[in-house]
Protein backbone atom coordinates (compact mmCIF):
# COMPACT_ATOMS: atom_id res chain seq x y z
CA UNK A 1 0.00 0.00 0.00
CA UNK A 2 1.14 3.62 -0.29
CA UNK A 3 2.84 5.73 2.57
CA UNK A 4 0.34 7.26 4.50
CA UNK A 5 0.31 11.43 3.48
CA UNK A 6 -1.62 13.90 5.87
CA UNK A 7 -4.68 15.79 4.70
CA UNK A 8 -2.83 19.17 4.44
CA UNK A 9 -0.06 17.36 2.44
CA UNK A 10 -3.28 15.71 0.11
CA UNK A 11 -4.39 18.58 -0.20
CA UNK A 12 -1.64 20.83 -1.31
CA UNK A 13 -0.96 18.17 -3.85
CA UNK A 14 -4.44 18.08 -5.17
CA UNK A 15 -3.85 21.97 -5.43
CA UNK A 16 -0.48 21.73 -7.58
CA UNK A 17 -1.87 18.80 -10.30
CA UNK A 18 -4.90 21.31 -10.50
CA UNK A 19 -2.99 24.31 -11.33
CA UNK A 20 -0.64 21.64 -13.51
CA UNK A 21 -4.02 21.03 -15.43
CA UNK A 22 -4.52 24.10 -15.98
CA UNK A 23 -1.52 25.17 -17.60
CA UNK A 24 -1.76 22.39 -19.83
CA UNK A 25 -4.93 23.16 -20.98
CA UNK A 26 -4.19 26.79 -21.25
CA UNK A 27 -0.91 25.60 -23.67
CA UNK A 28 -3.64 23.45 -25.61
CA UNK A 29 -5.72 26.66 -26.61
CA UNK A 30 -3.14 29.20 -26.57
CA UNK A 31 -3.20 29.14 -30.74
CA UNK A 32 -7.00 29.96 -30.83
CA UNK A 33 -6.32 33.10 -28.53
CA UNK A 34 -3.37 34.49 -30.26
CA UNK A 35 -4.19 33.28 -33.85
CA UNK A 36 -3.97 36.91 -35.31
CA UNK A 37 -0.54 37.02 -33.85
CA UNK A 38 0.79 34.09 -34.61
CA UNK A 39 -0.05 33.47 -38.38
CA UNK A 40 1.65 36.77 -39.89
CA UNK A 41 4.49 36.40 -37.82
CA UNK A 42 4.81 32.88 -38.68
CA UNK A 43 4.23 33.25 -42.48
CA UNK A 44 1.36 31.08 -42.35
CA UNK A 45 -2.19 31.44 -42.51
CA UNK A 46 -4.65 31.46 -39.72
CA UNK A 47 -6.15 28.02 -40.83
CA UNK A 48 -2.23 26.30 -40.82
CA UNK A 49 -1.70 27.99 -36.88
CA UNK A 50 -5.14 26.36 -35.89
CA UNK A 51 -3.71 22.67 -37.17
CA UNK A 52 -1.30 23.32 -33.82
CA UNK A 53 -4.37 22.98 -32.03
CA UNK A 54 -6.10 19.89 -33.91
CA UNK A 55 -2.65 18.11 -34.08
CA UNK A 56 -2.59 18.57 -30.67
CA UNK A 57 -5.74 17.02 -29.79
CA UNK A 58 -5.08 14.32 -32.26
CA UNK A 59 -1.57 13.60 -30.68
CA UNK A 60 -3.70 12.98 -26.98
CA UNK A 61 -6.23 10.57 -28.90
CA UNK A 62 -3.75 8.62 -30.53
CA UNK A 63 -0.45 8.05 -27.39
CA UNK A 64 -2.65 7.87 -24.35
CA UNK A 65 -3.57 4.26 -24.09
CA UNK A 66 -0.03 3.62 -25.43
CA UNK A 67 1.75 5.43 -23.41
CA UNK A 68 -0.15 4.16 -20.14
CA UNK A 69 0.75 0.51 -21.15
CA UNK A 70 4.28 1.29 -21.57
CA UNK A 71 4.44 3.31 -18.27
CA UNK A 72 2.09 1.51 -15.79
CA UNK A 73 4.86 -0.14 -13.55
CA UNK A 74 6.60 3.51 -13.47
CA UNK A 75 6.05 5.14 -9.70
CA UNK A 76 4.01 7.58 -10.12
CA UNK A 77 5.99 10.26 -8.51
CA UNK A 78 8.63 9.73 -10.79
CA UNK A 79 6.72 9.79 -13.94
CA UNK A 80 5.26 12.56 -13.13
CA UNK A 81 8.36 14.52 -12.82
CA UNK A 82 9.78 13.46 -16.10
CA UNK A 83 6.54 14.96 -17.46
CA UNK A 84 6.41 17.74 -16.21
CA UNK A 85 10.00 18.31 -17.13
CA UNK A 86 9.68 17.32 -20.57
CA UNK A 87 6.44 19.64 -20.77
CA UNK A 88 8.50 22.33 -19.38
CA UNK A 89 11.14 22.19 -21.66
CA UNK A 90 9.18 21.90 -24.73
CA UNK A 91 6.98 24.80 -23.74
CA UNK A 92 10.06 26.68 -23.53
CA UNK A 93 11.06 25.29 -27.09
CA UNK A 94 7.51 26.68 -28.51
CA UNK A 95 8.79 30.15 -26.82
CA UNK A 96 11.82 30.05 -27.98
CA UNK A 97 10.75 28.71 -32.00
CA UNK A 98 11.79 30.57 -34.94
CA UNK A 99 9.97 29.23 -37.59
CA UNK A 100 6.56 27.18 -37.61
CA UNK A 101 7.96 23.43 -37.85
CA UNK A 102 9.87 24.20 -35.12
CA UNK A 103 6.74 25.48 -32.97
CA UNK A 104 4.93 22.29 -34.34
CA UNK A 105 7.36 19.84 -33.30
CA UNK A 106 7.45 21.34 -30.00
CA UNK A 107 3.66 21.14 -29.84
CA UNK A 108 3.20 17.71 -30.11
CA UNK A 109 6.22 16.85 -27.66
CA UNK A 110 3.97 18.59 -25.05
CA UNK A 111 0.90 17.28 -26.41
CA UNK A 112 2.58 13.57 -25.55
CA UNK A 113 3.11 14.85 -22.12
CA UNK A 114 -0.23 16.09 -21.87
CA UNK A 115 -1.59 12.49 -23.02
CA UNK A 116 0.69 11.04 -20.21
CA UNK A 117 -0.24 14.09 -17.74
CA UNK A 118 -4.37 13.07 -18.22
CA UNK A 119 -3.91 8.68 -18.03
CA UNK A 120 -2.41 9.18 -14.20
CA UNK A 121 -3.46 12.34 -12.92
CA UNK A 122 -6.83 11.20 -11.67
CA UNK A 123 -6.06 7.78 -9.91
CA UNK A 124 -3.34 9.74 -8.84
CA UNK A 125 -4.87 12.65 -7.39
CA UNK A 126 -8.09 10.69 -5.89
CA UNK A 127 -5.24 7.96 -4.61
CA UNK A 128 -4.33 10.32 -1.79
CA UNK A 129 -8.39 10.59 -0.58
CA UNK A 130 -10.42 8.20 0.71
CA UNK A 131 -12.75 6.10 -1.65
CA UNK A 132 -15.87 7.65 -0.33
CA UNK A 133 -15.05 11.43 -1.43
CA UNK A 134 -13.36 10.72 -4.17
CA UNK A 135 -16.16 12.14 -6.68
CA UNK A 136 -15.74 15.29 -4.81
CA UNK A 137 -11.79 15.05 -5.23
CA UNK A 138 -12.57 15.01 -8.65
CA UNK A 139 -14.87 17.72 -8.89
CA UNK A 140 -12.33 19.96 -6.64
CA UNK A 141 -9.21 19.15 -9.22
CA UNK A 142 -11.22 20.02 -12.55
CA UNK A 143 -11.64 23.32 -11.38
CA UNK A 144 -8.02 24.06 -12.39
CA UNK A 145 -8.73 22.54 -16.04
CA UNK A 146 -12.15 24.79 -16.07
CA UNK A 147 -10.49 27.69 -15.26
CA UNK A 148 -8.35 27.50 -18.52
CA UNK A 149 -10.57 28.84 -20.57
CA UNK A 150 -11.65 31.65 -18.43
CA UNK A 151 -8.91 33.07 -16.79
CA UNK A 152 -5.72 31.39 -18.47
CA UNK A 153 -6.28 31.81 -22.38
CA UNK A 154 -7.45 35.34 -21.98
CA UNK A 155 -4.52 36.32 -19.83
CA UNK A 156 -2.17 34.22 -22.20
CA UNK A 157 -3.99 36.14 -25.42
CA UNK A 158 -3.24 39.74 -23.34
CA UNK A 159 0.45 38.22 -22.76
CA UNK A 160 0.89 37.43 -25.99
CA UNK A 161 -0.69 41.05 -27.58
CA UNK A 162 1.40 42.89 -25.10
CA UNK A 163 4.63 40.88 -24.73
CA UNK A 164 4.56 38.54 -28.39
CA UNK A 165 3.14 35.14 -28.36
CA UNK A 166 6.41 33.92 -27.36
CA UNK A 167 6.19 36.08 -24.04
CA UNK A 168 2.98 33.95 -23.24
CA UNK A 169 4.58 30.47 -23.86
CA UNK A 170 7.37 31.38 -21.57
CA UNK A 171 5.36 31.94 -19.02
CA UNK A 172 3.42 28.55 -19.23
CA UNK A 173 7.04 27.01 -19.01
CA UNK A 174 7.44 28.34 -15.91
CA UNK A 175 3.96 27.71 -14.35
CA UNK A 176 4.42 24.30 -15.46
CA UNK A 177 8.07 24.30 -13.91
CA UNK A 178 6.36 25.35 -10.28
CA UNK A 179 3.70 22.73 -10.44
CA UNK A 180 6.05 20.08 -11.28
CA UNK A 181 8.47 21.02 -8.86
CA UNK A 182 5.61 21.30 -5.83
CA UNK A 183 3.96 18.02 -7.35
CA UNK A 184 7.31 16.19 -7.08
CA UNK A 185 8.28 17.53 -3.20
CA UNK A 186 4.55 16.73 -2.19
CA UNK A 187 3.82 13.14 -3.88
CA UNK A 188 4.33 10.46 -1.50
CA UNK A 189 6.78 7.16 -4.07
CA UNK A 190 5.12 3.97 -4.60
CA UNK A 191 4.23 1.68 -7.55
CA UNK A 192 0.75 2.13 -9.43
CA UNK A 193 -0.31 -1.45 -8.52
CA UNK A 194 -0.28 -0.35 -4.85
CA UNK A 195 -2.27 3.27 -5.48
CA UNK A 196 -5.39 3.73 -3.64
CA UNK A 197 -6.60 4.42 -6.86
CA UNK A 198 -5.61 1.59 -8.81
CA UNK A 199 -8.56 0.08 -9.74
CA UNK A 200 -12.25 1.10 -9.90
CA UNK A 201 -14.60 0.96 -6.84
CA UNK A 202 -17.13 -0.37 -8.78
CA UNK A 203 -15.94 -2.32 -12.24
CA UNK A 204 -17.95 -3.03 -14.48
CA UNK A 205 -16.55 -3.53 -18.07
CA UNK A 206 -19.93 -3.25 -20.08
CA UNK A 207 -20.64 0.02 -18.28
CA UNK A 208 -16.96 1.36 -18.84
CA UNK A 209 -17.62 0.56 -22.46
CA UNK A 210 -20.62 2.58 -22.70
CA UNK A 211 -19.33 5.28 -20.59
CA UNK A 212 -16.51 5.76 -23.16
CA UNK A 213 -19.27 5.79 -25.88
CA UNK A 214 -21.62 8.80 -23.93
CA UNK A 215 -18.00 10.51 -23.83
CA UNK A 216 -17.39 10.60 -27.25
CA UNK A 217 -20.63 11.22 -28.83
CA UNK A 218 -21.74 13.89 -25.94
CA UNK A 219 -17.98 15.85 -26.94
CA UNK A 220 -19.38 15.57 -30.34
CA UNK A 221 -22.03 17.23 -29.94
CA UNK A 222 -20.79 20.06 -27.59
CA UNK A 223 -17.67 20.84 -29.98
CA UNK A 224 -20.10 21.15 -33.12
CA UNK A 225 -21.73 23.87 -31.59
CA UNK A 226 -19.23 25.39 -29.33
CA UNK A 227 -16.25 25.92 -31.67
CA UNK A 228 -18.65 27.90 -33.50
CA UNK A 229 -19.93 29.90 -30.37
CA UNK A 230 -18.38 32.99 -31.02
CA UNK A 231 -19.28 33.83 -34.52
CA UNK A 232 -22.82 32.41 -33.77
CA UNK A 233 -23.18 35.35 -30.85
CA UNK A 234 -21.60 38.06 -33.16
CA UNK A 235 -23.95 36.99 -36.41
CA UNK A 236 -27.21 35.45 -35.18
CA UNK A 237 -27.52 36.58 -31.62
CA UNK A 238 -26.31 40.56 -32.72
CA UNK A 239 -24.31 40.91 -30.08
CA UNK A 240 -21.44 43.63 -30.48
CA UNK A 241 -17.48 42.63 -30.53
CA UNK A 242 -16.94 44.66 -27.41
CA UNK A 243 -19.53 42.14 -25.72
CA UNK A 244 -18.03 38.80 -26.52
CA UNK A 245 -15.50 38.38 -23.59
CA UNK A 246 -17.67 39.15 -20.95
CA UNK A 247 -20.46 36.52 -22.51
CA UNK A 248 -17.54 33.98 -22.49
CA UNK A 249 -16.88 34.93 -18.71
CA UNK A 250 -20.44 34.05 -17.75
CA UNK A 251 -20.07 30.93 -19.43
CA UNK A 252 -16.36 30.34 -17.82
CA UNK A 253 -17.25 31.16 -14.44
CA UNK A 254 -20.98 29.19 -14.52
CA UNK A 255 -18.42 25.82 -15.46
CA UNK A 256 -16.34 26.81 -12.46
CA UNK A 257 -19.97 26.73 -10.48
CA UNK A 258 -21.18 23.88 -12.30
CA UNK A 259 -18.03 21.92 -11.42
CA UNK A 260 -18.23 22.64 -7.58
CA UNK A 261 -22.02 21.41 -7.59
CA UNK A 262 -21.65 17.93 -9.21
CA UNK A 263 -18.82 16.69 -7.10
CA UNK A 264 -21.68 16.33 -4.46
CA UNK A 265 -23.22 13.81 -6.68
CA UNK A 266 -20.72 11.51 -8.59
CA UNK A 267 -19.92 9.85 -5.56
CA UNK A 268 -23.68 9.24 -4.44
CA UNK A 269 -25.59 9.53 -7.79
CA UNK A 270 -23.37 9.14 -10.37
CA UNK A 271 -25.75 8.09 -13.17
CA UNK A 272 -27.91 11.04 -12.24
CA UNK A 273 -24.95 13.43 -12.27
CA UNK A 274 -23.94 12.02 -15.90
CA UNK A 275 -27.74 12.10 -17.39
CA UNK A 276 -28.97 15.33 -16.01
CA UNK A 277 -25.76 17.47 -17.76
CA UNK A 278 -26.18 15.49 -20.76
CA UNK A 279 -30.07 16.49 -20.78
CA UNK A 280 -29.24 20.17 -19.76
CA UNK A 281 -26.47 20.50 -22.46
CA UNK A 282 -28.49 19.23 -25.08
CA UNK A 283 -32.05 20.76 -24.41
CA UNK A 284 -29.69 24.10 -23.80
CA UNK A 285 -28.56 24.18 -27.35
CA UNK A 286 -31.53 23.02 -29.37
CA UNK A 287 -33.33 26.13 -27.35
CA UNK A 288 -30.28 28.11 -28.18
CA UNK A 289 -31.16 27.48 -32.13
CA UNK A 290 -35.04 28.53 -31.31
CA UNK A 291 -34.51 31.54 -29.40
CA UNK A 292 -30.68 32.22 -30.15
CA UNK A 293 -31.79 35.68 -31.71
CA UNK A 294 -32.88 37.10 -28.05
CA UNK A 295 -30.06 38.23 -26.75
CA UNK A 296 -31.30 37.89 -22.58
CA UNK A 297 -32.50 34.26 -22.83
CA UNK A 298 -28.97 33.72 -25.28
CA UNK A 299 -27.29 34.91 -21.98
CA UNK A 300 -29.20 32.38 -19.97
CA UNK A 301 -28.87 29.81 -21.80
CA UNK A 302 -24.75 30.34 -21.96
CA UNK A 303 -24.84 29.84 -18.45
CA UNK A 304 -26.67 27.17 -18.45
CA UNK A 305 -24.47 25.61 -21.14
CA UNK A 306 -21.31 26.19 -19.23
CA UNK A 307 -22.59 25.04 -15.98
CA UNK A 308 -23.32 21.98 -17.40
CA UNK A 309 -20.87 20.91 -19.67
CA UNK A 310 -18.18 21.26 -17.13
CA UNK A 311 -20.30 19.27 -14.68
CA UNK A 312 -20.59 16.34 -17.61
CA UNK A 313 -16.77 16.78 -18.07
CA UNK A 314 -15.42 16.53 -14.39
CA UNK A 315 -18.61 13.18 -13.88
CA UNK A 316 -16.67 11.26 -16.96
CA UNK A 317 -13.36 11.72 -14.87
CA UNK A 318 -14.84 10.37 -11.86
CA UNK A 319 -17.39 7.60 -13.44
CA UNK A 320 -14.44 6.42 -15.44
CA UNK A 321 -12.38 5.58 -11.82
CA UNK A 322 -15.43 4.57 -10.92
CA UNK A 323 -16.12 1.53 -13.06
CA UNK A 324 -12.60 1.02 -14.80
CA UNK A 325 -12.91 -3.05 -15.35
CA UNK A 326 -8.79 -3.19 -14.32
CA UNK A 327 -6.08 -0.66 -13.97
CA UNK A 328 -7.14 2.83 -13.67
CA UNK A 329 -4.50 4.32 -15.50
CA UNK A 330 -5.34 2.66 -19.21
CA UNK A 331 -9.38 3.16 -18.03
CA UNK A 332 -8.28 6.94 -17.92
CA UNK A 333 -6.31 6.92 -21.10
CA UNK A 334 -9.26 5.22 -23.05
CA UNK A 335 -11.49 8.08 -21.13
CA UNK A 336 -9.02 10.84 -22.06
CA UNK A 337 -8.81 8.78 -25.87
CA UNK A 338 -12.82 8.99 -26.71
CA UNK A 339 -12.74 12.85 -25.20
CA UNK A 340 -10.47 14.00 -28.05
CA UNK A 341 -11.23 11.96 -30.16
CA UNK A 342 -15.29 13.98 -29.70
CA UNK A 343 -13.16 17.03 -29.53
CA UNK A 344 -11.41 16.62 -33.07
CA UNK A 345 -14.80 15.13 -34.76
CA UNK A 346 -16.97 17.54 -33.30
CA UNK A 347 -15.04 20.47 -34.94
CA UNK A 348 -14.44 18.57 -37.81
CA UNK A 349 -18.13 17.98 -38.38
CA UNK A 350 -18.92 21.70 -37.50
CA UNK A 351 -16.66 22.59 -40.07
CA UNK A 352 -18.04 20.17 -42.85
CA UNK A 353 -21.73 21.58 -42.19
CA UNK A 354 -21.36 24.93 -41.80
CA UNK A 355 -21.23 26.17 -45.44
CA UNK A 356 -24.46 23.83 -45.67
CA UNK A 357 -26.60 24.33 -43.36
CA UNK A 358 -25.25 27.48 -41.56
CA UNK A 359 -24.12 28.96 -37.86
CA UNK A 360 -27.76 28.34 -36.07
CA UNK A 361 -28.31 25.12 -37.28
CA UNK A 362 -24.91 23.82 -35.70
CA UNK A 363 -26.69 24.19 -32.50
CA UNK A 364 -29.56 21.95 -33.27
CA UNK A 365 -27.19 19.25 -34.80
CA UNK A 366 -24.84 19.80 -31.51
CA UNK A 367 -28.10 19.39 -29.16
CA UNK A 368 -29.45 16.82 -31.25
CA UNK A 369 -26.30 14.82 -30.88
CA UNK A 370 -25.86 15.35 -26.76
CA UNK A 371 -29.18 14.00 -26.57
CA UNK A 372 -28.29 10.88 -28.66
CA UNK A 373 -25.84 10.22 -25.84
CA UNK A 374 -28.13 10.92 -23.10
CA UNK A 375 -30.27 8.07 -25.02
CA UNK A 376 -27.25 6.06 -24.24
CA UNK A 377 -26.53 6.67 -20.80
CA UNK A 378 -30.61 6.41 -20.25
CA UNK A 379 -30.49 3.03 -21.74
CA UNK A 380 -27.27 1.53 -19.83
CA UNK A 381 -29.11 2.89 -16.80
CA UNK A 382 -32.13 0.75 -17.83
CA UNK A 383 -29.80 -1.95 -18.81
CA UNK A 384 -28.06 -2.33 -15.44
CA UNK A 385 -29.90 0.21 -12.73
CA UNK A 386 -29.00 3.38 -11.31
CA UNK A 387 -26.44 2.77 -9.78
CA UNK A 388 -24.22 0.23 -10.65
CA UNK A 389 -22.79 -3.03 -8.87
CA UNK A 390 -22.12 -3.02 -5.13
CA UNK A 391 -18.75 -1.25 -4.61
CA UNK A 392 -15.95 -3.82 -4.13
CA UNK A 393 -12.79 -3.37 -2.35
CA UNK A 394 -9.70 -3.04 -4.03
CA UNK A 395 -7.26 -6.09 -4.51
CA UNK A 396 -4.35 -6.85 -2.29
CA UNK A 397 -1.26 -5.62 -4.00
CA UNK A 398 0.76 -7.69 -5.66
CA UNK A 399 4.04 -9.79 -4.27
CA UNK A 400 7.11 -7.31 -4.69
CA UNK A 401 8.54 -7.44 -8.20
CA UNK A 402 5.06 -8.69 -9.15
CA UNK A 403 2.47 -7.00 -11.66
CA UNK A 404 -0.81 -8.81 -12.54
CA UNK A 405 -1.29 -8.43 -16.58
CA UNK A 406 -4.18 -6.48 -16.76
CA UNK A 407 -5.92 -4.44 -19.84
CA UNK A 408 -9.39 -3.05 -20.36
CA UNK A 409 -10.77 -5.98 -22.17
CA UNK A 410 -9.42 -8.57 -18.93
CA UNK A 411 -10.20 -6.31 -16.42
CA UNK A 412 -11.25 -7.86 -13.19
CA UNK A 413 -15.21 -7.92 -12.97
Amino acid sequence: MPPPISPGRATAALTALSLAAFAYVTTELVPVGLLTVMAPDLHRSQSEVGLLVTGYAFVVVFASLPLAHLTRRIPRRRLLAVTFAVFTVATAVSALATSYWMLAGARLATAATQAMFWTVVGPTVTGLFPAEVRGRIVARFAVGPSLAPVLGLPLATWIGQQAGWRAAFAVLAVLGLVAGAVVTALLPSFRPADGGAARGTMPHRGRFRALLVITAVGITGNFVAQTYITPFLLEVSRFPDASLSLLLLVSGVAGVVGTILVGRFIDSRPVAALAVPLALVGGGLVLLYAFGTVQPVTVALLALFGLAFSAFAATVQGRTLQLAPGNTDLASAASGSAFNAGIASGSLLGGVLLPVTGLRSLMLVGGLIMLAALGVALRDMRRHGSSGPSPVPPPRPAPAGALAHDDLGRGRV
